[in-house]
């Protein structure tokens, strides 16, 4: 059976050598390298052209090399292709990283003492214990649910909100429309961390952001688009939210001059909260390949109408 990889070269020779010592069965290809289309059985690719799909006659599932899959044109998509995301040790466990410094960091007040920093002021701030700091996480997946856990031991007032009801020991957990009120009103440090699909795009919008308590702050380690800039940009210049800590952003990267560069209360990192790690990633790729061979349910698999 055949896998084609069209992505990082340099993750595609550390691929290729696991591969060859630990799958042997499986042929990994990669261009330049000639084939057969109608050999390819696996796809593992970020954002393939859609004229390479249509000339894979016999292609059975579509691997994302990383933990997202809004970046798939799910509607050029033969239905019968199976669509499967990243799910590997690396992305969890930076993620969990991220967000317990993120938090952290808006519980703590990093940003206004960066400021004071800048002005040459010597301003403590009282501390506010994290027992008294209500800490809510939107989006219940793999990643949201390590976060809640590594958050829990800090003793902060964790939620949860997600569209599909969950249980979390140590967490409230909300669901769905009729949830959301409530989780938002208990939120002093927002964190998203939701799947991408047309029903969350732009959920982060001043409707929403506007029902959480005054002074809040935000942590948008998801995607860009569940954000809306100039929305975050009035809440912030209102005193509505206090602060944001921002790993992503619609366009990447953010053009010269964009506000959210230079805006005072905005910390911005550049899309690295959470990254593959690629011999890890390799093998969680050849064990989904071992579950499908077996005709077992692949980690990551995508329902198709949900979008994750």
């Amino acid at each position: 059976m055949n896998l084609l990889y069209t992505s990082d070269p340099e993750r595609g020779r550390i691929w290729r050598d696991i591969f060859g010592q630990e799958a042997g069965d499986i042929d990994f290809i990669e261009p330049p390298q000639p084939y057969d289309p109608a050999s390819i059985r696996y796809l593992a690719a970020w954002n393939p052209p859609r004229d390479l799909i249509a000339n894979l006659p016999n292609l059975e599932v579509l691997f994302s090399i990383g933990a997202g899959v809004d970046q798939f044109d799910m509607d050029g998509l033969p239905s019968h292709v199976d669509v499967v995301r990243m799910i590997e040790p690396g992305i969890v466990g930076g993620m969990v990283e991220y967000v317990t410094m993120a938090v952290l960091a808006m519980h703590r007040d990093l940003i206004a003492y960066r400021e004071a920093q800048r002005a040459e002021r010597w301003s403590p701030i009282k501390l506010v214990p994290a027992r008294q700091r209500r800490v809510g996480v939107m989006g219940l997946g793999q990643l949201g649910q390590a976060a809640l856990a590594a958050l829990r031991p800090f003793g902060f007032a964790l939620s949860g909100w997600s569209r599909s009801p969950h249980e979390m020991e140590g967490v409230t957990c909300h669901a769905g429309p009729d949830g959301l009120d409530a989780f938002l009103a208990n939120c002093d440090i927002l964190v998203c961390l939701l799947p991408l699909t047309p029903e969350t795009r732009g959920i982060l919008n001043r409707d929403l952001l506007g029902r959480l308590p005054r002074g809040a702050a935000l942590i948008n380690a998801a995607r860009g688009g569940h954000l809306v800039t100039r929305d975050l940009l009035a809440l912030l210049d209102e005193e509505h939210l206090s602060a944001a800590m921002l790993d992503v952003t619609d366009p990447e990267p953010l053009p010269a001059g964009h506000p959210f560069w230079t805006h005072p209360r905005i910390l911005l990192t550049p899309h690295v909260a959470s990254m593959t790690r690629a011999d890890s990633a390799a093998r969680a790729l050849i064990a989904n390949i071992r579950r499908h061979q077996a005709g077992a349910a692949m980690d990551g698999l995508v329902v198709r109408g949900r979008g994750y």
